[in-house]
């Protein structure tokens, strides 16, 4: 089957873009299958990609707008460049994986992979559950001040949202358990972590087929031609 060519039009420019108040189904779906996203902070020039745990809010007390929430360390790469330079994209996506079998090594020839009904059937049950789009979301981050009730209420709504039960029933443990750490609430809700909240400004969908959309967030008042 031939593979759609990326529409130039779409991908490099946003002469389409559709301005909405709330967030496409597709991506909200997105955001609430998914478990790790792609932060993008830059400054001066130099970018910086790192891998997050998230939590995807529609709305809350300190927001009726839809925003996402992360925590970091305040003295990491990407608390510095949010504080100057609060820009940031995010990219979340769930597909499932359709990487050949037979990777080819360093300097070697493909590893034949024996065909397995029962991967195949999980692979076409997953991926009916799955969505078929990525999403590129463009926003302001800022991080929550220290002590308030912002950052208090978003780091209990994040700590539950990120952590899980042990396949053993015993204990619970968060996604930063993957780094290591055996007791990793910490990561989330310890004395050294500063609360990172992005409002969400822009929205692009990709498609598996090539297809991309774009949509502006912005309030109700101004989608509905009100000041």
């Amino acid at each position: 089957m031939d593979k759609i060519p990326l529409n130039y039009e779409a991908s490099e420019g946003d002469t389409n873009k559709q301005v909405t108040s709330t967030l496409p189904q597709e991506v909200v779906q997105c955001l609430e299958n998914a478990r790790f996203l792609h932060l993008a902070t830059c400054t001066d020039n130099v970018p910086q990609v790192s891998l997050m745990n998230y939590t995807y809010l529609p709305s809350s007390p300190h927001s009726s707008a839809p925003v996402i929430v992360m925590t970091t360390n305040p003295s990491s790469r990407k608390t510095t460049n949010i504080v100057a330079n609060p820009n940031v994209s995010l990219l979340v996506h769930d597909w499932v994986s359709h990487r050949p079998h037979g990777r080819r090594p360093s300097g070697g020839s493909p590893e034949p992979a024996p065909p397995s009904s029962l991967a195949t059937l999980l692979l076409n049950l997953n991926s009916s559950a799955m969505s078929s789009i990525s999403a590129t979301i463009g926003g302001a981050a800022r991080l929550a001040p220290t002590g308030s009730d912002e950052e208090k209420f978003y780091v209990a709504q994040h700590l539950e949202n990120n952590t899980f039960e042990d396949p053993n029933g015993s204990a619970l443990f968060t996604p930063a358990a993957t780094h290591g750490e055996a007791d990793t609430s910490r990561f989330v809700a310890g004395e050294d972590v500063r609360v990172i909240v992005v409002d969400i400004k822009t929205v692009r969908i990709s498609d598996f087929k090539g297809n991309v959309r774009d949509w502006a967030l912005v309030p109700t008042q101004a989608v509905n031609g009100v000041v």
